[in-house]
């Protein structure tokens, strides 16, 4: 049995591994280890659950938290009284 990625979807027929990037326009959006890779197109929004694919992989939360294509996490980031 393979083991899953973040990028692999399950199917009728078994398990699809999808492209490193969905990112199809010029110009190229950042990647998912840009410092700016909140700035990717989004690809699939879910506001009703709270986070939508940018093209790049990375899945976005709505409280900042992000999961990035490798497995890995980044905490959501909170505002802090000054």
């Amino acid at each position: 049995m393979r083991s899953s990625t973040p990028l692999d979807t399950a199917t009728a027929t078994g398990t699809t591994r999808l492209p490193d990037s969905l990112c199809t326009h010029t110009s190229r959006c950042p990647s998912a280890d840009s410092p700016d890779r909140e700035a990717a197109h989004t690809v699939a929004g879910h506001p009703e659950q709270g986070w939508s694919l940018l093209c790049n992989g990375v899945l976005l939360f709505e409280d900042t938290g992000e999961l990035l294509p490798d497995g890995q996490i980044i905490a959501p980031r909170r505002l802090t009284a000054a």
